[in-house]
């Protein structure tokens, strides 16, 4: 199982199980209540009923190590080890709810296609819950073949690598095999899980990285030229050169989920000037001595950054105010503060009015 990634730190993790005569695997594959298992005798199927409980965030997913029954008919996963990373968003569901996509990851490759107009908000949107999720992010721009002109190609690049900062960003084409090479060796250590909008030519990818037609690909759109959605369920598969990689569905929508930690990475040059604002509590509006606001008004920050950090941090908070009284209790004091501030200042104007 070395080749899925089992190692000797995962080995004394499931030393308890063994003791029981459980069966050690890798979660390969999920659907309606039953998994594949990849283990020492080979790929089993499992039903997840004893480890399903009503928090979504602790259901059996794709890359979880679990302890699987040694026979029986149906055989059953009893338990999972202690995830690693796990890559989570918010569900569009009104209960607020998290969703896990992918555990025990390496590297989050977030699939953007060229063949479309280049969303940065999304990629800052997604690049925030991979780091959240304790992963290293690759931004890979697919399609690569379809920008002919090199300087227009390097300057699409340099778009992507100013909203994210630390995170490589590949320019690829499977059709052409350009730049293939550098990201399969990115991926060949651990695993990696492939993410990205329908259509931003996430199969073909995979397809070419495992050197074999294994994901279904379909035609693209003759209307935009962009690709149709074609998986529909989560899948580890391991690669040739080394690794393994988890192919998912196209994601609609990409809601934060308890992501502060994430947003502040993507937007890190944000956090630096913050911390050289006049009022440690400086919210980068209208405040004096803020260094944000002189960083936009010299153009050394794109204020379009400084509006998708704002409404990032927004989001994250009215998620985590949903789940967390505390972050509720601590938000309806800052309402609360600033509204008497803003009171004292009306006050304060009347009295020099009068």
């Amino acid at each position: 199982m070395a080749r899925y990634g089992w190692d000797q730190a995962w080995a004394d993790e499931f030393a308890p199980y063994d003791a029981e005569g459980l069966l050690a695997g890798r979660v390969i594959r999920v659907d309606r209540g039953q998994c594949d298992v990849i283990t020492a005798d080979g790929v089993v199927r499992a039903d997840t009923a004893f480890v399903t409980p009503h928090d979504p965030l602790r259901v059996v997913c794709t890359g979880d190590w679990v302890a699987v029954e040694p026979a029986g008919n149906p055989r059953y996963v009893r338990a999972y080890l202690p995830r690693r990373t796990a890559f989570v968003r918010s569900t569009s569901s009104k209960r607020s709810e998290g969703q896990i996509l992918a555990a025990n990851v390496d590297h989050a490759v977030v699939a953007l296609s060229l063949a479309a107009e280049l969303d940065l908000g999304r990629v800052e949107r997604f690049l925030a819950l991979a780091w959240e999720s304790g992963a290293q992010p690759v931004v890979v721009l697919t399609k690569a073949d379809l920008v002919p002109d090199a300087v227009t190609l390097a300057h699409l690049v340099q778009d992507v690598e100013t909203s994210a900062p630390g995170v490589p960003v590949l320019p690829v084409s499977a059709a052409f095999g350009d730049g293939l090479d550098v990201l399969a060796a990115v991926v060949s250590g651990g695993t990696s899980v492939l993410l990205g909008q329908s259509g931003a030519g996430k199969s073909t990818l995979a397809n070419a990285l495992l050197g074999a037609d294994v994901m279904e690909v379909q035609a693209t759109r003759d209307v935009d030229g962009k690709g149709r959605h074609t998986t529909t369920t989560r899948n580890l598969l391991a690669l040739p050169g080394g690794g393994v990689l988890i192919d998912t569905p196209g994601l609609r929508g990409v809601g934060l989920w308890d992501a502060g930690t994430g947003v502040g990475q993507v937007f890190s040059e944000i956090e630096e000037l913050a911390a050289e604002c006049r009022f440690h509590d400086c919210a980068h509006a209208a405040e004096p001595g803020c260094a944000v606001l002189a960083a936009v008004d010299s153009g050394a920050l794109p204020e379009r950054r400084l509006d998708s950090y704002r409404k990032l941090l927004r989001e994250n908070q009215r998620i985590v105010a949903k789940t967390d009284a505390r972050v509720r209790a601590e938000i309806r004091r800052e309402w609360k503060r600033k509204g008497a501030e803003g009171r004292a200042a009306m006050e304060a104007k009347k009295g020099r009015w009068m």
